[in-house]
């Protein structure tokens, strides 16, 4: 619709509070509200019926399709209407009926979200969440509150991650996988229960790992989960390996900090 040459790209019953920072490219849907403490980047679409409540900044050109809740408050019965926030990136898909939480007190107050990630229908990301780039979340894929998602890591259909889990950059997880620990970076998990399966090749090889690099997350793949060593003494045997790799460095490094245990 046009007024004297000039787009609009608001639509008129779309609901945006006066406190709202828009920049001037944003598109508003039909029905859309937009509360205070709300600031969208330039090229950023949303589409109708859609609600964004703050303090949630959220940056260019992303695409936030109908009925989606953002920035609402956290699901957790410690919350006590503190003020915190949800910060979304660049370039991000997000599809319909997809829920997004601000942070809590308990945690750093707030829930962050990268660049470049595709979170399909009915996805839900709790509370105090932290989302790298390069994310799928397939359609009705859950995490719960505090859990950590690395980059390139995709989870399946329905995929449910338990609270204060991390999960390892270009690890993938099948449809339907009950994630209750650490999932270390390249590993593939599924069936039920959910048993690690191996590494994710295809995904490192897409995104231009080395061959080199790829043998040597499988042969870090045997010594976790072949030898029957202790966590500790698994990542002493992979110390020993004494190779220059980005990957076999990022793995390590990742063992060395789990929460919760990793999947075995």
């Amino acid at each position: 619709m046009c007024s004297g040459g000039r787009l609009i790209l608001i639509h008129p019953t779309a609901i945006i509070d006066k406190n709202a920072e828009l920049a001037n490219d944003v598109s508003i849907g039909p029905f859309t509200v937009i509360g205070p403490d709300v600031k969208i980047g330039a090229g950023t679409v949303v589409g109708s019926h859609v609600v964004i409540k703050g303090p949630t900044t959220i940056g260019k050109e992303n695409r936030i399709y109908q009925f989606t809740s953002i920035g609402e408050d956290p699901q957790d019965k410690k919350y006590a209407a503190e003020v915190t926030r949800l910060e979304i990136g660049d370039r991000n898909t997000i599809r319909e009926f997809t829920s997004m939480h601000r942070g809590t007190q308990q945690d750093n107050c707030v829930t962050k979200i990268g660049d470049d990630n595709l979170f399909m229908a009915y996805t839900h990301v709790a509370h105090d969440c932290l989302i790298g780039d390069h994310v799928i979340m397939a359609n009705g894929a859950s995490l719960a509150g505090h859990v950590h998602l690395n980059s390139h890591a995709i989870l399946g259909g329905f995929t449910l991650v338990h609270q204060f889990t991390q999960v390892g950059q270009y690890s993938f997880a099948a449809m339907g996988s009950a994630i209750t620990q650490d999932i270390p970076p390249f590993i593939m998990v599924g069936g039920k229960p959910t048993r690690p399966h191996g590494i994710n090749s295809v995904g490192m090889e897409r995104n231009g790992i080395s061959a080199e690099d790829i043998r040597l997350i499988r042969n870090a793949y045997k010594i976790i989960y072949k030898m029957n060593l202790r966590l500790e003494d698994a990542i002493e045997k992979m110390e020993e390996m004494a190779v220059e790799s980005q990957q076999l460095s990022d793995m390590i490094s990742f063992l060395r900090n789990v929460s919760r245990g990793i999947l075995r």
